[in-house]
């Protein structure tokens, strides 16, 4: 195999809220390794802990130098793959992270612009999410907790530093049927199912320059 020309990095968080397992790391380490579109995929897993998921982020991007980043979170409610539109500068904690923290009203980062937008092409990877019979759809907000922490974090670096064509962003994905067990009513996404989707959005993001300018409603 020659050497691909781009590094991926592809983050996932570490187990939370008293949970044996985070489909985030488990589809990311799949994942790891893989040849994806000229672009090898390098997984590392994030502490979910404020400001310390901040830390191992910035030794992973200063390490691997990617041309694309894709962080990677849990939304346990939703039953769709969702790369994110936007992240907002807010800290807003329902629940503490796995060091006890839980910061109320707190910006991400101190002095800095109120959100930032995604650079993944988000419309173009649902479009092709449900090609696949994958369930996907745009999600307006990231939340207030650990994964928007990470999603702004990342932003605010590449908006600073950045080299040209560098992209980035966030999507959460659903839990797994063993965490939907346990709470009844729960919507889930096997794991195999996870993989293939993010294997087909990182495929997307690596090549598909210009997003596609449709309401997300009419992504069919």
């Amino acid at each position: 195999m020659t050497e691909a020309a781009h590094r991926i990095l592809l983050t996932g968080f570490e187990p939370f809220d008293k949970d044996s397992v985070n489909p985030s790391w488990e589809v990311a380490r799949a994942l790891d390794g893989e040849l994806i579109a000229d672009g090898v995929v390098h997984a590392v897993q994030l502490p979910c802990v404020f400001g310390a998921a901040m830390m191992v982020l910035d030794e992973a991007l200063a390490r691997l130098q990617p041309s694309l980043i894709i962080s990677l979170g849990l939304a346990g409610g939703r039953s769709e793959i969702t790369p994110e539109r936007v992240a907002i500068n807010i800290d807003d904690a329902r629940i503490p992270d796995n060091a006890g923290h839980q910061p109320v009203d707190q910006s991400v980062v101190r002095d800095a612009p109120a959100a930032y937008f995604s650079t993944l092409p988000i419309k173009a990877m649902v479009r092709h999410l449900r090609d696949a019979g994958i369930p996907a759809s745009v999600s307006n907000t990231a939340g207030t907790f650990v994964c928007n922490h990470v999603f702004y974090a990342l932003m605010h670096r590449l908006s600073r530093r950045a080299g040209p064509g560098v992209r980035g962003g966030f999507i959460h994905i659903p839990a797994l049927p063993q965490q939907a067990a346990r709470q009844p009513g729960m919507a889930s996404m096997a794991l195999e199912t996870q993989i293939q989707g993010i294997r087909t959005a990182i495929h997307t993001a690596m090549t598909v320059q210009q997003d596609l300018q449709e309401h997300a409603g009419q992504l069919h």
